[in-house]
């Protein structure tokens, strides 16, 4: 069950920053959000987000937005 909830999570962490309208992690996450499912295919997009989140984190983690703190937990998760 902890693994669902988990994947929960993060799913709705994934979902806010492709709401985000930010194009450093909306488009990567959209990406991964349509292929969530398909093994192969999400293996590539997940690498794309951790980037994506990664330059974000980088560029704005510390700006004061909601996605400060999802920057870090999505990271914690992978």
């Amino acid at each position: 069950m902890a693994v669902k909830q988990r994947r929960a999570k993060l799913i709705g962490i994934i979902e806010k920053f492709a709401g985000s309208g930010y194009d450093v992690i909306e488009g990567p996450a959209k990406e991964w959000l349509a292929v969530k499912d398909d093994g192969e295919a999400s293996k590539a997009a997940s690498e794309k987000l951790i980037a994506a989140i990664e330059k974000a984190d980088a560029e704005c983690g510390s700006c004061g937005c909601e996605l400060d703190i999802l920057y870090k937990k999505a990271l914690a998760m992978k």
